[in-house]
């Protein structure tokens, strides 16, 4: 560990430049690629329309539970069942789209995320120097 230099990356001898460069491409690559994807609410629909305030009532009563007791096990079960059913509803109920972009875009996003990853994954790798070197 003590011969280590600026130039190792993921306790590998070099890569450093390779891992940055990659770790830029893919940060870039994903930024336009969610740029170009479109999330629509759609409204809360569990055993029929309007239903929302029902899926509050585990978090709200765990959370009173709580403030009663702090150490209170059930509390702490309806809060954090009721906290992953409202989720689980928000996330269940959005429609994503890819938003229309050129097919040379579309390239260019997903070679820059991808060639990006790639480039980390061999600067992580272990480095393997040629006989005679």
């Amino acid at each position: 560990m003590e011969n280590r230099s600026l130039n190792d990356a993921g306790g590998t001898p070099g890569g450093l430049g390779h891992f940055l460069i990659g770790f830029a491409m893919a940060c870039v690559g994903g930024y336009l690629l969610s740029n170009q994807v479109a999330v629509v609410g759609s409204y809360w629909s569990f055993y029929g329309a309007n239903t929302f305030g029902i899926t509050l009532l585990p978090l709200l009563i765990g959370v009173g539970i709580l403030f009663w007791s702090g150490r209170n096990i059930v509390g702490w079960l309806l809060a954090t069942a009721g906290a992953l059913f409202i989720l689980a509803g928000v996330i269940a109920n959005m429609h994503i789209y890819f938003q229309p972009t050129s097919l040379f875009n579309t390239l260019v996003i997903v070679i820059l995320f991808v060639g990006g990853l790639g480039l980390m994954a061999r600067a992580i790798r272990p480095y393997r120097q040629k006989a005679g070197e």
